[in-house]
């Protein structure tokens, strides 16, 4: 099975995860394709299988060679984003692509563009799997899922590959910030491991951003209009003032690099009340630190304009890697020279995200992020040209490979 069917396979399971219904894995969904995965793992010969209860799954390519060689570990997530529903995704492959506008959807009039998109310019000439506008793709990270899999079967038939115990592993809920909650490192046996979760082609990352979320809840006052003067207090109202509190030129929309920023994720609710949902991201950690007092300090503000109003939650989710990972620089070497191997021109730049591979590091497996190849994640938008999938899968091997010889 090439890394193209795997990955055209896997996108059709809805595996969308959901912040709001407290199990692992959040969505049935996921553990749907988790079953599916570990019978491919089965039939593909591999050794130690494990699928727990929360849709956690590892298995083994065991060593074929008496040399005493690390143990490392490729790992990526099962779970798609809730920015965009990830049910009856609906693929197709755009061959040779000409650098011109793709309709998506002539329904829907959604077409990606290289005016809005100018790195698809990059992929003129390769086949690019798009949408059909209605939905995500799910290259994040069902991409990772796919030339994982694809590598290892490689690897599997080319036993002149010497190499050491290769682990895999899959995690749920990696896109609402659990994915590494229920990881269990000393079972995984890695020295370190790579994600394969990140975007376009030569991605090589081992800094992310600091990240927490919030949860503001605004309790207001419901009184019938034409007698509101001096009773009311609009929940609504309320929360628009507390996010014009925050710069607005500190927005994902207007950063970029090391900048951080705050996210307005979610808006609900009535007079009465609402929620306002944000995250906050910032690479360094005490401008991270900053940012949440600059938010607690919002919430005091308004509870002075309107007493006991509105509380705060803020929930930190994972801190950046490169605290974990540079230390042992030389697994990112090793990446760096597997790419340069197979042809891949390797990109070193900071995750404007993050990855299982952030919290994995911080409980003792350093995992650096490797390109799955996609582009425009989370949205109708998301597409991944075929050659970068390849060369991923190239990238795993070789990494494996370099591993073995060193």
């Amino acid at each position: 099975m090439t890394v193209v069917d795997r990955f055209l396979k896997y996108v059709k399971f809805d595996t969308e995860s959901n912040t709001e219904t407290g199990t692992t894995p959040s969505t049935p969904g996921q553990m749907v394709l988790a079953r599916e995965l570990e019978k491919e793992l089965y039939e593909m010969g591999l050794e130690d299988i494990s699928l727990d209860d929360k849709g956690y799954i590892m298995a083994t390519l065991p060593a074929n060679t008496d040399k005493k060689n690390p143990t490392i570990g490729f790992v990526a997530h099962m779970d798609t984003s809730p920015d965009l529903t990830g049910k009856d995704v609906n693929p197709r492959i755009v061959k040779n692509y000409d650098g011109k506008d793709i309709v998506l959807s002539q329904e829907l009039n959604v077409i990606l563009s290289p005016v809005d998109f100018p790195e698809m310019s990059d992929y003129k000439g390769q086949d690019l799997i798009v949408t059909d506008g209605k939905t995500l793709l799910g290259a994040d990270d069902k991409a990772g899922i796919a030339e994982i899999l694809t590598a290892v079967q490689y690897l599997k038939d080319h036993p002149e590959i010497k190499h050491g115990k290769i682990r895999i592993g899959f995690t749920p809920d990696e896109e609402i910030g659990a994915g590494a909650d229920y990881f269990d490192v000393e079972k995984f046996g890695c020295e370190w491991a790579y994600t394969l979760d990140g975007g376009p082609i030569g991605e090589l990352e081992y800094e992310n951003f600091n990240a927490a979320g919030v949860k503001i809840t605004i309790q207001g006052r419901s009184v019938h209009p034409g007698y509101a003067k001096d009773k009311m207090v609009n929940a609504l109202v309320v929360a628009n003032k507390l996010i014009s509190l925050l710069p607005s030129s500190e927005r994902p929309e207007h950063t970029t690099g090391y900048e951080g920023f705050y996210h307005l994720t979610n808006v609900s609710g009535t007079v009465d009340a609402a929620t306002v949902g944000y995250i906050i991201r910032d690479h360094d950690r005490n401008l991270f630190e900053q940012r949440k007092k600059l938010m607690k300090d919002a919430v005091d503000f308004i509870n002075k304009l309107y007493p006991e109003s509105t509380t705060v939650e803020i929930k930190d989710q994972y801190y950046n890697m490169r605290e974990k990972v540079e230390p042992v620089k030389h697994v990112v070497d090793l990446a760096f020279e597997a790419m340069t191997a197979v042809g891949v021109t390797p990109i070193v730049k900071p995750i404007r995200g993050g990855t299982d591979g952030a919290r994995l590091s911080f409980m003792g497996l350093p995992c650096p992020n490797i390109f799955a190849g996609g582009h425009n994640f989370h949205g109708r938008y998301e597409f991944v040209p075929i050659l970068s999938m390849e060369k991923a899968v190239e990238v795993v091997v070789k990494i494996v490979e370099l591993t073995g010889k060193n």
